[in-house]
């Protein structure tokens, strides 16, 4: 048997519920006719009498009613559900997935979200907050955001903060007791609180440069940390150096509660930037929110 066609079963809905093929065709805005007619198509293709008439009234039959006690709430429920997802004029629905390092969520995340929200609420934000390099199209992500460096050429980029430093920070009560790092290579010498990068397995070196020459200094200490505020933290209680962004540890610089060291040999990053493939920008959501983080990203820096 074949499925009651959708706008059928529809019009033998609103006849039942109306006891009146007139009453019907006035709401849904045709003629008597036609509303009998998808009523007779309805009831040829499922082979039974739906409805008895008469000159005066309308009635169900037994038939009927079974079809609008199993049939009704459904649809009621695929009409409900198709008016959430249908986009008003000048509306737009949809998702927008992104691939986020905790790092750039102060930066990216926190400022813009909220205010696209409240700009489309009718598009959903999902942020999956990973370290790790992600294949974005692979995966399922609209979207990603990382350094520059770390971005495939074939991707779009969006720039979303100024470019800022990377610098080796430390207590004051650690250079006291341990003395301050001249040279990059000092910082063997000293105790540095690193992690693990999950790609490889391998320990981050340092990375430094001053002029044409770079290091990369495979610091070493007691404490390996994946969370950059809990490496700052422990940094501050005097456990070793730490090497993070200039812009996360200004607040504790600004107070004192660390200080810089190696200053001269920070190195310089151009910044985070929102990375998409080309075909995405078929995306709305996604456009409208490249739109606001281009807008909202680069003030909170």
């Amino acid at each position: 048997m074949n499925t009651a066609p959708f706008t059928q079963l529809q019009v033998f809905l609103v006849v039942a519920r109306l006891s009146s093929f007139s009453g019907a065709a006035r709401e849904l805005g045709v003629s008597t006719a036609a509303v009998s007619h998808s009523v007779r198509q309805l009831e040829e293709q499922l082979r039974v009498v739906l409805l008895t008439r008469t000159t005066r009234s309308v009635a169900l039959t037994d038939a009927g009613r079974r079809l609008v006690e199993t049939a009704g709430p459904a649809m009621g429920q695929a009409i409900a559900a198709l008016g959430e997802v249908a986009a008003q004029p000048g509306e737009t629905v949809g998702r927008v997935r992104l691939s986020v390092p905790r790092a750039a969520v102060p930066y990216i995340i926190t400022p813009v979200v909220p205010t696209f929200r409240a700009r489309h609420p009718r598009v959903e934000v999902e942020v999956v907050i990973e370290e790790r390099f992600v294949d974005i199209v692979a995966e399922g992500y609209d979207a990603g955001v990382r350094l520059s460096e770390s971005i495939e050429r074939d991707m779009v980029q969006v720039r979303l903060t100024e470019a800022f430093r990377f610098v080796v920070v430390a207590a004051p009560s650690y250079l006291e007791r341990h003395g301050t790092p001249q040279r990059p290579e000092d910082l063997l010498k000293h105790e540095c609180i690193t992690f693990r990068m999950r790609s490889t397995g391998a320990l981050y070196a340092w990375e430094l440069e001053r002029g044409r020459r770079n290091w990369r200094v495979p610091v070493r200490g007691g404490v390996i940390s994946s969370d950059n505020h809990l490496t700052l933290d422990l940094a501050e209680q005097g456990l070793g150096l730490a090497y993070a962004m200039e812009p996360v540890v200004a607040e504790r610089l600004r107070t004192g509660r660390l200080v810089r060291v190696l200053e001269a040999y920070a190195p310089t990053v151009p910044g985070f930037f929102l990375y998409y493939p080309s075909r995405a920008q078929r995306s709305a959501p996604l456009r409208l929110f490249v739109e606001a983080a281009r807008e909202l990203a680069l003030k909170a820096l």
